[in-house]
């Protein structure tokens, strides 16, 4: 393919080894093939302009673009195949003028572009002594993560991300600039939050509101890491059932458990680690001076106060922290602004092993796990994958309690955005890294977790509940739509507003996006 008279920016066509470091994705390790994830042409944008000109070109040439921002679907949704373009935002709007802090009427917003990371958005807000409710990598930048969600820490006490969101600044399919809102256009403003992302137009910027540190003054968070055993295992995820069980539970807690094969770069969680590990546990060093990461559990916890009348109840901190080899900070239970906060609970590593995958996130609305057995059954589960030594499969899990009345998740229900599954008790991930040669013990251990643990006879959930950012399976969206959203009436709403964002099919890149109405 040639590339596009007139833009600014880079273009990039296959044969080159700039062309396959710039198409690299998330993805490209498990499905680069299978999915093939092989653009006819990348272009870096600089300018809206050069947007535009894709936009124009793809529509004459009867292709479509898929837009990337990090590039961390997991099932390769902001990639695609030739003949059709990748338009890769990740570095186009980075310039001193897209992003902004203002506030209002004792309110703060941020307004920023989609191509910062992470990381650097959490960094940025906490200079400022602002934070809000986001995911947990690093890498991932916020303009695919404002449109999945924004899943985090955060997410009982706080919302999502994107539930944060007051406005979109778009390029529509005919190359228009939009502002899109809930008062301009309510239907395009929810499909874009949680509907078909990457299949509705190209978000360059959006505004959101913050919250300011000074407003949740006494704010404690515990980060805590637990060498691997089932019986450490068992009883914290107990307390997790606990919590989400009880629909009572106050707002003010979040409560997340990840467990961690041996291996895992655990310095890109806590940087400090290092030089502690090597005092208290000089026998996992070898004679190189070179650390063997144990397999680990790694608990966050924390309280937020809403009232002046709030109390944390620190005994709940002392059941979880019994038994824990490292704790965060000095004092256990760190009293700290949330700002500050958010980003401890950050995972600095750019992905959690260096394999492909068979990744699973499934999400309950169950409030009878603890009477179900569900804690011992995830116990054992996790334990014949982690146990084995030298099995050559590598297991990144995280488990975190969502539910109860009192959580923002569920009371951001009908607030204007798309986002599913409001009334998620708890989330479980699941993802099973391995070697070219044990793909098969991964997928057969994921096999047993999906006919065991999801069904009517299901331990954990009795529907298949999928979500956007951790989507596996059938790629064809349409065949599988009833995992993604709640009835069919939503899938058709959603059909409808994409024929009519995009009635050229320029946004139809690949089969993982909710398909238009005829």
């Amino acid at each position: 393919m040639a590339t596009i008279a007139g833009i600014s920016g880079n273009q990039y066509i296959p044969g080159t080894k700039v062309y396959d470091d710039v198409k690299y994705q998330y993805a490209t390790s498990t499905y680069g093939k299978e999915r093939d994830l092989n653009p006819a042409l990348i272009v870096q944008p600089k300018t809206k302009e050069d947007i535009v000109l894709t936009l124009k070109y793809a529509k004459e040439k009867k292709i479509a673009v898929a837009i990337k921002t990090g590039g961390h679907q997991y099932s390769g949704a902001s990639s695609t195949s030739a003949p059709n373009i990748q338009l890769d935002l990740e570095t186009s709007f980075r310039g001193v003028d897209d992003r902004a802090i203002f506030e209002k009427d004792g309110k703060a917003y941020a307004r920023t572009s989609v191509s910062w990371s992470l990381g650097e958005f959490n960094a940025w807000l906490t200079e400022n002594k602002l934070f809000v409710p986001h995911g947990q990598c690093t890498e991932v930048h916020i303009g695919g993560h404002v449109q999945t969600g924004g899943y985090g820490q955060l997410a009982r006490s706080f919302g999502l991300f994107g539930d944060h969101v007051l406005s979109l600044e778009i390029v529509d399919t005919d190359g228009n600039f939009k502002e899109v809102t809930k008062a301009t256009d309510p239907d395009l403003f929810w499909a874009f939050l949680g509907g078909s992302p990457g299949n509705l137009g190209v978000i360059t910027h959006f505004t959101i509101q913050v919250h300011r540190d000074q407003d949740y003054n006494g704010s404690r968070g515990m980060k805590a890491l637990y060498f691997y055993d089932t019986k450490t295992l068992k009883r914290l995820i107990d307390i997790l059932v606990e919590m989400s069980d009880n629909d009572d539970f106050p707002r003010n807690y979040d409560l997340c458990i990840s467990v961690l094969s041996s291996a895992f770069p655990v310095l890109d969680l806590w940087p400090d680690l290092d030089e502690w590990m090597a005092r208290a546990h000089p026998e996992l060093y070898g004679k190189d001076g070179l650390i063997a990461w144990p397999r680990t559990i790694i608990v966050y916890a924390q309280w937020v106060p809403f009232e002046s009348g709030d109390v944390c109840d620190f005994s709940w901190f002392d059941r979880i922290k019994e038994g824990s080899d490292r704790i965060l900070g000095d004092n256990d239970v760190e009293e700290k602004p949330m700002s500050q906060l958010t980003g401890d609970w950050i995972f600095r590593n750019v992905r959690e092993f260096e394999h492909p995958y068979v990744k699973r996130t499934y999400t309950t609305n169950s409030r009878t796990l603890g009477k179900d057995g569900w804690a011992d059954w995830v116990v054992n589960r996790i334990d014949a994958i982690v146990r084995p030594e030298h099995n050559r499969c590598w297991l990144s899990a995280q488990l975190q309690c969502f539910g109860g009345k009192n959580s923002m998740l569920a009371r951001n229900a009908g607030n204007g955005t798309a986002y599913s599954w409001r009334d998620t008790s708890i989330g479980c991930t699941m993802d099973c890294f391995h070697s070219e040669e044990t793909k098969d013990r991964a997928e057969d251990w994921q096999k047993v977790n999906d006919e065991e643990a999801i069904g009517p006879n299901g331990i954990f959930s009795k529907q298949d509940r999928r979500v956007l950012w951790g989507s596996y399976g059938d790629w064809n969206l349409d065949a599988v739509w009833n995992a993604y959203f709640e009835d069919r009436e939503k899938y058709e709403k959603l059909q409808q507003i994409r024929k009519r964002a995009d009635p050229y099919g320029i946004f139809t890149p690949n089969p993982f996006c909710v398909k238009r109405a005829d």
